[in-house]
């Protein structure tokens, strides 16, 4: 398919900077077969049944964009510069691939000064992103060094209209945060709080929990005009024994899985077989299109999501891509809130 075929036009004034508040007020767009209900995200239980599983994505969001001073000296003099850097993927404890801007005021030996003093070490610079060291004391960890420094990573679309704040600490990162190493929220979920989650357990839906560190590829886009031509970037994802047995056993008894969010959704399928979930430890590049079958997952609740992106091709796998050019339209005219803290979507696969 030709990357067109999943391009809209949105109304900038629908693009959320900020997330509703409660968490639960959002607004919340059912689709199932080809039926579309306009509601509330707090309804969420009037479209599950006793015996649904919701399948969560534990992972904690570190504070990975970092606005710092290049620190190069040229012979007896030090030039500096302002320069922002977003984390975008791990190569070993403290090597790091970053998205840098801007990128030509860094090359290689360059020092970089973060806001609480420490310096880091530009390692190299390639077409469109570098690796620095950062050259913390590894008897303490990434979270911790980067809490004294970094803000939280919000989507460039954001920072393109203002800057993270303190509000975006918590906003910008789930209840059930636990495991830390994404440098993008699971943002489905940032939808749930323990009032809905509590509601939900006593009407007997179930709840379990994989680990999927979402890596700063979520914000490249596809360049690709065939769609099938384009390289998925690799995520690291764990299903434990315990959340696959509460899966497999969940499929026996005749309840859905709900994938809440396309990370989770994309693990549980590169983890799945003949309709069977197995435990995971692994890094996965699985690219979900149209044409791709579903061998485990029965919904999604997702928000919405940008034009041309990966993740519109998964809800088109789902639903159909007709189907889903139908429901961004209705969106659209309904004036749902879009992206990270957007409104939602319960999709039932067609």
């Amino acid at each position: 398919m030709n990357l067109n075929d999943f391009d809209f036009l949105l109304p900038e004034k629908l693009i959320a900077l900020r997330p509703v508040r409660p968490r639960t007020s959002s607004r919340l767009l059912v689709v199932n077969s080809g039926s579309f209900v306009d509601a509330n995200f707090f309804q969420l239980k009037s479209f599950l049944r006793p015996g649904d599983r919701l399948v969560f994505n534990n992972t904690k969001v570190l504070k990975s964009l970092l606005l710092v001073t290049r620190i190069r000296q040229v012979s007896d003099i030090f030039h500096e510069a302002k320069v922002q850097i977003n984390l975008l993927e791990k190569i070993s404890d403290r090597l790091w691939k970053v998205l840098a801007k801007p990128l030509r005021k860094l090359k290689n030996g360059d020092f970089l000064k973060l806001s609480d003093g420490h310096v880091v070490l530009v390692r190299s610079v390639k077409n469109n992103h570098a690796v620095i060291d950062l050259q913390y004391d590894q008897s303490s960890n990434i979270e911790s060094f980067l809490n004294l420094s970094g803000r939280m990573p919000l989507p460039p679309y954001i920072l393109r209209n203002r800057a993270s704040d303190s509000d975006d600490d918590i906003d910008y990162q789930t209840i059930f945060a636990s495991v830390a190493g994404s440098v993008a929220a699971p943002t489905a979920s940032l939808h749930f709080d323990d009032k809905i989650l509590l509601d939900l357990k006593d009407t007997g839906i179930d709840f379990s929990y994989l680990t999927l560190h979402v890596g700063g590829g979520t914000f490249l886009p596809v360049k690709s005009e065939n769609i099938a031509d384009h390289l998925m970037h690799s995520e690291k994802g764990h299903i434990s024994q315990q959340t696959a047995m509460e899966i497999n056993q969940t499929k026996r008894a005749g309840g859905r899985i709900i994938a809440v969010g396309t990370t989770s959704a994309r693990l549980l399928e590169a983890a799945t077989s003949n309709d069977f979930c197995s435990p995971f430890d692994d890094e996965t590049k699985i690219f979900i299109k149209p044409g791709y079958c579903f061998n485990l997952v029965d919904g999604l609740i997702t928000n919405f999501h940008l034009p041309k992106s990966t993740l519109i091709m998964l809800v088109a796998a789902l639903i159909g891509v007709e189907e889903s050019k139908k429901l961004y339209s209705h969106a659209i005219q309904k004036k749902y809130r879009f992206y990270s803290y957007g409104d939602s979507s319960l999709l039932f696969k067609k």
